[in-house]
């Protein structure tokens, strides 16, 4: 077996996150992407590489050790692609979508996957975690990582998926805070265009995690013999993953939608209630506005002016029939 060496990337190469030999599940070497392919070649050896963000030149050189696609090369080297498996001769061609919560807002960045006998390339672009925590955490267990490129894809795609629910769980916390404040108060402009952004991101966010379930359900089928079939439990595992993600999503949307309509049902209610109000008074002060009017004429022949007890009399009917407005309004539960 050959040792293990270390090779330290130039400042050339600062975009080369990982670039390393697997022999039975085992880092062997670091080694120069120069190499990568010739490595690759070797019986039961496994050339893993993680690139950020790289250049034409840098992919030009991958491409040279492991003879990729030009229109995979094209596409790696350009980022918004919908999340997509391709199969160029031997060698697959998958885009993932990552994504991360970044100043409340859901941010997506890309990962595209080569995928060949013996070699796996990752390329990233914008937000996403690393995948040296992967990478770390397998070469703990040597027996999976020992099944070869297959597993490694399996790791980086269920780390993907796996990578949505931090991002659900923190939109989960205010959507539940959303729910408890719509029955206190009606939405403000601001808590509005909140709930908007919230229901687009959660929409963004199911539009990037449903295609890898064509893309699994593809990795299951006969039809792609680059993949080992003691893999596709695992394939499908993912599957399941992403199922759960997108019936989180759909339930926090329904979540946002009826918290938006119980606003505006409260706000209705509440301007209901004002109207009563208002109208209970408005009927209140009619009384003694009618009275007022009524010997506000001063006509010559009203009765009522030569009463002796005709002043007091008026103003105990008004008092009276407001008193008895007011009661039957307080029962009715308009005041």
């Amino acid at each position: 077996m050959d040792q293990t060496r270390d090779f330290t990337p130039g400042p050339q190469d600062s975009r080369i996150v990982a670039s390393s030999v697997y022999v039975a599940g085992r880092r062997v070497a670091d080694i120069p992407i120069e190499e990568a392919g010739e490595w690759s070649r070797k019986k039961d050896h496994v050339v893993w590489i993680g690139l950020l963000e790289p250049d034409r030149g840098l992919l030009r050189r991958v491409q040279a050790q492991f003879n990729l696609h030009d229109l995979a090369i094209e596409d790696a080297e350009h980022p918004h692609q919908r999340p997509k498996l391709e199969q160029y001769g031997d060698a697959l061609f998958i885009v993932a979508r990552t994504a991360q919560l970044v100043e409340r807002r859901v941010s997506f960045g890309e990962t595209h996957l080569f995928v060949g006998r013996g070699y796996l390339v990752s390329v990233r672009h914008g937000p996403s975690t690393s995948y040296s925590t992967v990478r770390q955490h397998w070469e703990s267990c040597p027996t999976s990582l020992a099944k070869g490129e297959d597993f490694v894809l399996y790791a980086i795609l269920d780390f993907i998926v796996d990578n949505y629910f931090p991002v659900l769980e923190q939109i989960e916390d205010e959507v539940e805070e959303i729910e408890d404040g719509v029955l206190v108060k009606p939405m403000d402009a601001k808590a509005i265009e909140r709930l908007y952004m919230l229901r687009r991101d959660l929409l963004r966010l199911r539009n990037a995690a449903l295609p890898l379930v064509e893309v699994c359900r593809r990795l299951t089928s006969s039809e792609l013999s680059q993949i080992d079939a003691d893999m596709h439990p695992l394939f499908r595992d993912v599957t399941d993953h992403i199922r759960t993600v997108q019936e989180k999503i759909d339930s926090l949307r329904e979540v946002l939608a009826f918290a938006f309509e119980a606003s505006l049902l409260v706000g209705q209610s509440q301007e209901t209630a004002i109207s009563k109000k208002l109208a209970s008074w408005a009927a209140i002060l009619a009384v003694p506005t009618a009275f007022a009017g009524i010997y506000g004429m001063n006509f010559t022949d009203m009765p009522e002016l030569r009463m002796e007890y005709g002043y007091p009399t008026v103003l105990a009917a008004i008092a009276g029939i407001c008193v008895f407005l007011y009661w039957r309004f307080r029962q009715n539960g308009w005041l």
